[in-house]
């Protein structure tokens, strides 16, 4: 029983930080949208959450993070998708297979959405430096994990690091051009076909160079 109640309140806790991390962003995205991101100062944010400053800095390192974030989520994505591939694919055309299906569901992290919120979004984050500068952390550590995968099969240090960044930079890259077109008006169905094209172009080069370096490697 002792146990039982240990367990429980355990998970009570973690569900009261994440619920409290979640208040804290939300009430950063809302104030940043309204007011722009450099007019609103760590206190504001902690003031409408009703937090003390040290408290907002336990759940989040920077002012950048509050909005940046949601970013962590799709860290690791890269790297699972290359670990988790069916057998007999290979890196880039297990990437490349997932954008394509990010694509056609309007997942946000392709650049092809257009609804309102997501759009708000997007114009802060490319319109405010110290967010694009604090997004190069995420992206780092998103090439970071993906090496760790292309390591773990045999793949050397380097050629695992250049191939990560690669495809990492690839993805963002794509997500870059979409977003401009999305932002210069388009729907996202009618940039669909571009983004379509531009992708298999995109990981059709990489698969030229690094599918045939990487199967190329003593297992």
């Amino acid at each position: 029983m002792e146990t039982v109640r240990m367990d429980n309140t355990t998970g009570l806790r973690e569900s009261k930080k994440l619920r409290t991390r979640q208040q804290l962003a939300a009430t950063a995205l809302e104030l940043f949208l309204e007011r722009g991101f450099d007019a609103v100062s760590v206190a504001d944010v902690a003031a409408a959450a009703e937090v003390s400053k040290p408290t907002l800095f336990r759940y989040f390192p920077s002012k950048e993070d509050l909005l940046l974030d949601r970013f962590a989520d799709h860290q690791d994505e890269a790297a699972r998708i290359v670990r988790d591939r069916p057998a007999g694919q290979r890196p880039v055309a297990a990437v490349h297979a997932h954008f394509l299906a990010a694509l056609a569901e309007r997942d946000p992290i392709t650049g092809i959405c257009d609804h309102p919120d997501v759009l708000a979004f997007e114009r802060l984050l490319h319109s405010t430096a110290s967010l694009k500068s604090r997004l190069t952390h995420y992206t780092d550590r998103e090439v970071e994990l993906l090496a760790a995968v292309l390591e773990a099969e045999s793949a050397p240090p380097l050629i695992a690091r250049l191939a990560a960044r690669q495809l990492v930079d690839a993805r963002k890259q794509l997500g870059m051009e979409n977003w401009r077109r999305v932002a210069s008006g388009q729907s996202a169905d009618a940039a669909l076909p571009a983004a379509v094209a531009d992708a298999d172009r995109a990981f059709g080069m990489l698969a030229e160079g690094l599918d045939r370096t990487l199967s190329a490697l003593p297992a």
